[in-house]
């Protein structure tokens, strides 16, 4: 498992070994919840891409922009991005994962 590129781990009969050098570790005995793993971390890239595209976007129009916006401007512009890719990746909590 060491050498695998993504260790799984049965929480529940795993043995201690494999849940401490597994990347990833489900709590329950059944397979099934690897296809809900695979769906969240699929929903999670997405996100980050979001957030990683939504920065750059803000930065190339707020301090790109022939340098119009001031030094403060320019700080409210990174703040504002930092609070909304948090909200955005808030929205991983609320989804159901059925």
């Amino acid at each position: 498992m060491a050498t695998s590129d993504v260790g799984i781990s049965m929480g529940g009969l795993g043995s201690d070994v494999a849940i401490e050098t597994a990347d990833v570790i489900i709590q329950t005995d059944q397979p099934s919840k690897i296809a809900k793993a695979i769906k969240i971390g699929r929903s999670a890239r997405r996100i980050v891409w979001q957030n990683i595209g939504l920065a750059f976007g803000v930065k190339a129009v707020v301090l790109g922009a022939g340098g119009l916006a001031t030094m403060w401007e320019a700080v409210f512009a990174d703040v504002g991005v930092a609070l909304l890719a948090i909200i955005n990746a808030v929205r991983l909590q609320k989804m159901k994962w059925k």
